[in-house]
Parts: C-alpha cells; sequence; structure tokens
C-alpha cells in the first residue's frame, strides 16, 4: 500500500510506532520542489494520504488518485481536506480525535496567565533592563488572578473539557456553549454550568475558543458578537484562525471594548507581518499575546496521533473501516 504523505520526513521519522515495519507499506513524502498536486499526480497508484492539518487536499487531488481509499490529517483539524468531495468519491477522511487535548488545554491555561499577568511585556522589560518600572506600574494595575475570572468555553468536545479539568482548581467560575449541551453528570463532574452564547459573551471575562470551522463557525467572533461580549474581556483562541473576522477583532481591541487577545492560531497562516491582528497601533499592541500555533505540538500529541494513523493503516488493509472517520461514510 503506497501512502502520499504530505508533512517532513522528520515527524515520520521521529514519530512512526514500531509496529509499521511490520506492514506492507511504501511511503512518498511530497517535495519541497513539488505542489501538492504534482504530487499526487506522480503518484497515482497512492492509496492513502497524510496530511499536515494546513495543507489543502481538493477534489483535483482525489481525481489524479484513482485508487485513494483514506486521506488522514495528521492533527484534529479537517477543515483543509474537500470533506464533500471525498464522501462522493467513498473516500475515508480521517482525523486524530483528542490526541492533543491535554497538549492545547495546557497551552490555552498559559496564554490566559500570559495575557493576564503581562508574560511577554514583563520579559521584555526585564530585557531591556526596566524591571523596576515595569513592576512599579503593574503595582498599580489591580492585575486579576486567573481564579478570580469568569471563563466561558465556546465548544466543548475533547479540548474544552481538557481545558476546564485544568481551571477548575484555579477556582474559575466556569461556563460552556456548545451546539449539542452536555449530560448533567458531565457538567457536575468538570464543574462547568451551560450558557446560551449570547449570555455566555456578556457574563464572562475571558473567552476562550475551542470550536472546529465549518460553515456555522467561521467568523462567529464578528462585530455582532463582540457588541455583547463584557466590556474588557480578553480573547483566547487556540482553535483556528478562521473562527474569527480579523477586522472586527482588531477595532474591538483597539476601542478597548476587547480587554485584551491570546492567541495560538492566526488566518491566515503562514501569517504575515503586517496581518491586521499582529501589525497593531501602540495603543492596542501591549494587550496581545501570540504564539505560532504550537498548542498541539508536544512529543505526546505527535506519537498519539501517529498511533491512530497507523491503527487506521491497518484496519484499512484488513478490509476494516478506520478510526474517528468524519465525512459521514
Amino acid at each position: 500500500m503506497k501512502i502520499l504523505i504530505y508533512g517532513p520526513r522528520a515527524r515520520y521519522d521521529l514519530y512512526t510506532p514500531a509496529f509499521v515495519s511490520e506492514l506492507a507499506v511504501e511511503l512518498v513524502f511530497s517535495g519541497a520542489h513539488q505542489s501538492t498536486l504534482q504530487a499526487a499526480q506522480a503518484n497515482p497508484d497512492a492509496e492513502v494520504i497524510f496530511a499536515d492539518a494546513i495543507t489543502p487536499v481538493g477534489r483535483e487531488i482525489m481525481d489524479a488518485l484513482p485508487g485513494l481509499k483514506m486521506i488522514h490529517s495528521e492533527g484534529v483539524a479537517f477543515n483543509a481536506i474537500d470533506v464533500d468531495a471525498a464522501r462522493e468519491r467513498g473516500i475515508f477522511v480521517c482525523n486524530n480525535k483528542g490526541c492533543n487535548a491535554v497538549s492545547v488545554a495546557e497551552h490555552t491555561v498559559m496564554l490566559m496567565l500570559m495575557i493576564l499577568r503581562c508574560g511577554a511585556a514583563g520579559h521584555q522589560a526585564v530585557k531591556a533592563g526596566e524591571q523596576i518600572g515595569f513592576k512599579e506600574r503593574f503595582m498599580v494595575s489591580s492585575a486579576p488572578e486567573l481564579g478570580e475570572q469568569a471563563v466561558g468555553l465556546i465548544g466543548f468536545g475533547d479540548i474544552g473539557q481538557a481545558t476546564a479539568r485544568l481551571l477548575r482548581p484555579f477556582g474559575c467560575e466556569l461556563f460552556y456553549y456548545t451546539a449539542h449541551r452536555r449530560p448533567a453528570q458531565l457538567e457536575a463532574e468538570l464543574g462547568v454550568s451551560y450558557l446560551p452564547l449570547k449570555e455566555l459573551a456578556g457574563r464572562c471575562n475571558i473567552l476562550s475558543l475551542h470550536c472546529a470551522v465549518n460553515e456555522h463557525t467561521t467568523h462567529m467572533i464578528d462585530g455582532a458578537f463582540l457588541s455583547q461580549i463584557k466590556p474588557g474581556a480578553i480573547l483566547v483562541n487556540t482553535a483556528r484562525g478562521q473562527l474569527v473576522d480579523n477586522l472586527a477583532v482588531r477595532q474591538a481591541l483597539i476601542d478597548g471594548r476587547l480587554g485584551g487577545i491570546a492567541v495560538d492560531t492566526l488566518d491566515p497562516e503562514p501569517t504575515p507581518a503586517d496581518h491586521p491582528l499582529v501589525d497593531l497601533p501602540a495603543e492596542a499592541a501591549h494587550r496581545a499575546v501570540y504564539s505560532p500555533h504550537l498548542g498541539g505540538i508536544t512529543g505526546g500529541s505527535f506519537r498519539r496521533a501517529h498511533a491512530n494513523m497507523w491503527r487506521s493503516v491497518q484496519l484499512l488493509a484488513a478490509g476494516q473501516r478506520p478510526n474517528f472517520v468524519v465525512n459521514g461514510l
């Protein structure tokens, strides 16, 4: 079975589980000199694609691979894959559900603490020899503790739930919104309360995004939503940049309606230096914290992801249904 890989060989060298050596597979890596379509056209007998979660896999690639049986995201997200085209062709689209939940949850809490406690600005102040001045200003800023915050988790799948588990010991008041309310037993276990989205927006000091990108959630954080938030609320995004309207968030930050943003994901990626949420005026720039889409990037996440991907290959080779099919087949 030939597997076409849209992703760097180094990750596969490091994280491929030992049992793969027993499988009858041929790995072909898309070269830097090739487009994704050219790589598909050069390997028309590929039966499986492994794709980095932000690599587009569209109809034209599927058309070039008549024997394609499965497209597997290397991560949890699969919005870069044309799931409708794959379903029409009977091709399974799979993801690594839950593999990075703990990692992203840890990163989410880190970003919350960094924006509340001026982690990035304080780091720069010390490096610039301005430690005392920064400390004196901070002492009269009434800096909040994380445990004093009402946190609203927008989206409550694996990552949202893992984030709730980490936040509960801080003493935060925890709320969540999702399209389908979770069972009362789970709410009690995690110490969370359900709120409709509008109520959550108006009640919470921190709004943390944990949604998948789809037709209902794209640009859900827009001007209308931001007009409903608690003044001075902080927006944290460790999900996907496409969830937010960049210009609306920028204006809300400049106006002060948003007290700050702490983001691991931006749209587009790669993110240019003149991105509207990066190239901010001075009055807003100090209220923004960034990380370069590292939330799910830990050894544990990749080991879990690659183990699941290869188990799905085993199942497919045995004529069985692979794990975590997301396109309705």
